[in-house]
């Protein structure tokens, strides 16, 4: 017989859900960061994707995941949201130019 009931359940489904709004309102957080980053590269004529710096983020989440998530899901994840975000700094260009056209 389990020592867990329907309560239980329950319980760890409204910290799931509440800490799923804490990672929205991070996402959000970082994807303002990542329009003013894509401002800044259309101003020096840069490139959006930049594959040495996003080593750079791999290594950073990686070289501080205490886990129990593995180290490959932590990439496949961020990979995820990196790729999204230069969907936003892409999206932000094309803004702009049509309203310049």
């Amino acid at each position: 017989m389990s020592n867990f009931n329907p309560e239980d359940l329950a319980r760890c489904r409204v910290e799931i859900d509440a800490l799923d709004l804490r990672l929205l309102e991070l996402l959000n957080q970082r994807t303002r960061i990542v329009e003013q980053i894509g401002n800044v590269k259309q101003a020096l004529h840069m490139g959006i994707y930049e594959p040495k710096r996003e080593d750079q983020v791999f290594a950073n989440v990686i070289d501080h995941n205490q886990g129990p998530l593995p180290n490959d899901a932590v990439k496949r994840i961020f990979e995820r949201i990196i790729d999204e975000m230069r969907n936003v700094q892409k999206l932000k260009i094309v803004a702009k130019d049509s309203k310049c056209s």
